[in-house]
């Protein structure tokens, strides 16, 4: 039931190809396989069965899935074809569900395991999980719609951007991989996310012809990965910055809660950060509803600094952050903010100010 939960997520919507709709299911020696694709991410996860007779079906995804999670409670399911139908048959119930035409579903690219990349499943979801957000919606450049992995050093590095914001998580790895830089849509990598998020295993990847496997806990998933250039981020990293704020991650996560209420339709808060005068403040101000001034306690240093930011884009990297404490660093006004965990510099967060 897990398998095929995880194999729904990935069947396809698409009118002109119902088949992509459903879930090929393969009994075949001692293995039942199920299938699924949305022609961009495929999936395919061998289970072990007992199988009396050897076939191949097509079944619609949803149906499946949303039957067999009503049969959690029983230990044992029986599953058979029969004119264009799967015969379902437990020890209480008898269900037949309509099959789609087998020999129209798509085949997965068979990505051979040579040269593979190996690390942790919970790294490569963690490293997906930092930055998946910062990635543009429907951008006509793909490569903003997308995350990053890049290799640097001893790190593995998951960079996302969509030209207001950047994310860049950095994941120590023992090996180097195989490839320089690569760019997986951003809806891959999060269903990535999703399907992998409970396997607590390696992960194995290898890449072939603008294809990348993903291996893990009898799990072989394929996406699609973007043929382009991601921008030289780190040209746009502030070496130097104008002041500096170190807050506590409740206090400011609290005190963004309270600002969103007070928040306009473009979602602006202004930052007054004033070390000569020991105070950070945040405020947020909407015509139709009223103002607020939130006073944080924070350690302060450099010169006077007021700017606007994105309610959204600023709050969306604390979950991203897991240090107590946070610096936010101005390096001026038109300039990137730059968010970090106090101590942890595998996480960076930049965010572009608003023009006032």
């Amino acid at each position: 039931m897990d398998a095929v939960s995880r194999a729904e997520k990935v069947a396809g919507r698409n009118p002109t190809l119902p088949v992509l709709a459903g879930l090929y299911l393969e009994a075949k020696g001692t293995t039942l396989t199920i299938r699924a694709t949305n022609l961009d991410l495929g999936i395919s996860i061998s289970l072990p069965v007992k199988v009396f007779e050897e076939g191949s079906v097509v079944v619609p995804a949803q149906i499946l899935s949303a039957f067999l999670n009503s049969l959690s409670k029983e230990k044992s399911i029986t599953l058979s074809s029969k004119d264009q139908t799967l015969v379902v048959n437990t020890s209480s119930t008898h269900s037949t569900i309509k099959t789609l035409p087998a020999e129209e579903f798509p085949i997965i690219p068979e990505i051979k395991e040579h040269d593979s990349f190996s690390l942790p499943v919970k790294d490569f979801i963690s490293g997906i999980r930092a930055v998946s957000y910062a990635a543009a919606v429907g951008s006509i450049k793909p490569e903003l719609s997308s995350v990053c992995m890049l290799h640097d050093a001893e790190y593995l590095v998951f960079v996302a951007t969509d030209s207001f914001r950047l994310a860049e998580k950095k994941i120590k790895v023992k090996k180097a991989p195989h490839f320089n830089s690569l760019l997986i849509p951003q809806k891959n990598a999060v269903e990535i996310m999703r399907i992998f998020d409970t396997v607590d295993d390696d992960l194995s990847l290898s890449i072939e012809d603008n294809q990348i496997a993903l291996r893990a806990g009898g799990i072989y998933l394929t996406s699609r990965i973007i043929d382009g250039t991601f921008p030289d981020y780190k040209q746009i990293i502030p070496k130097e910055f104008m002041s500096k704020a170190v807050v506590l991650k409740h206090d400011i996560v609290s005190s963004l809660k309270t600002s969103l209420i007070f928040s306009d339709s473009f979602n602006q808060l202004k930052f007054v950060v004033s070390p000569k005068g020991k105070k950070f403040e945040i405020e947020s101000k909407n015509q139709n509803i009223g103002e607020n001034t939130h006073i944080i306690p924070a350690a302060l240093e450099g010169k006077d600094i007021t700017l606007s930011v994105n309610h959204r884009y600023f709050t969306d990297s604390f979950n991203s952050i897991a240090a107590d404490s946070v610096t936010i660093s101005f390096a001026g006004e038109g300039r990137p903010i730059v968010l970090e965990g106090v101590g942890d510099k595998t996480f960076k967060y930049l965010v572009m100010p608003m023009n006032r």
